[in-house]
């Protein structure tokens, strides 16, 4: 790690730490404009999101009213009813997305692929600037909301399902994260600002709980609407 990337991780609890635990369940409340797009208002209006952390995969539970539970991989989404029945399932999900563009609706699967991809990344990060096939570089400072921001570029892995393979993240002087930037490769290569607060500290470890996504212009400044996703977090627990 460079120094940079270990104070940055550092101020969100620290590597060590975070190797502790394996997966990380949190309640959510979401909005915005994106689920009544994709043809899916209401389904992951309030709901409850377990990642790993030493592994890629998801799963949210319950996924819409018929109280399915998705589980997420790169390469497989699969959804299931209460005993553990699969009743639909998307092998390859990163191609079917070809041609799609923001306002291409979205399968039962296909959310299923982007909730499970975006909640890992989100709730994965900053550590995942330390892990095996990311590559970090600072890009300068940002000035926003009247502050300084240190701005880093992130390029992933093929191997690793995220919205695109370069992303950016901002970071205040305390190391904490302010906004992630990102362009959404399955919906068209949609530019996202990506805005994070209300940070709490969870067993020792430090994660933000409120998240607002808005898009973002081509100079960099995102808009003030509309409001893309709201992401509200709360009974955050790792195990």
């Amino acid at each position: 790690m460079t120094p940079l990337v270990k104070k940055i991780i550092d101020a969100h609890g620290g590597l060590e730490r975070w190797k502790s635990f394996s997966s990380l369940t949190a309640h959510l409340k979401q909005g915005g404009a994106l689920w009544m797009l994709k043809g899916h208002a209401g389904r992951l209006d309030e709901t409850n999101v377990t990642v790993g952390l030493d592994r890629e995969w998801a799963s949210h539970h319950p996924f819409g009213a018929e109280g399915l539970v998705s589980h997420f991989e790169p390469s497989l989404v699969q959804l299931k009813d209460a005993v553990g029945t699969v009743v639909d399932e998307l092998k390859d999900p990163r191609a079917s997305f070809a041609g799609h563009t923001l306002e291409t609706p979205w399968s039962q699967t296909q959310l299923a692929y982007f909730a499970g991809l975006a909640m890992w990344t989100y709730l994965n990060m900053p550590f995942l600037l330390a892990a095996p096939g990311v590559q970090v570089e600072e890009i300068g400072p940002w000035r926003e909301k009247g502050e300084t921001w240190i701005r880093l570029k992130v390029t992933f892995s093929s191997d690793i399902a995220t919205h695109s393979t370069v992303q950016t993240i901002y970071v205040d002087a305390d190391g904490l994260l302010k906004r992630h930037d990102y362009d959404v490769e399955i919906a068209g290569n949609t530019p996202g600002a990506h805005y994070i607060d209300g940070y709490v500290d969870v067993q020792g470890l430090k994660f933000p709980t409120i998240r607002r996504i808005f898009p973002r212009q081509p100079d960099g400044q995102s808009m003030a609407e509309p409001l893309v996703v709201s992401i509200d977090l709360s009974d955050i627990r790792l195990t």
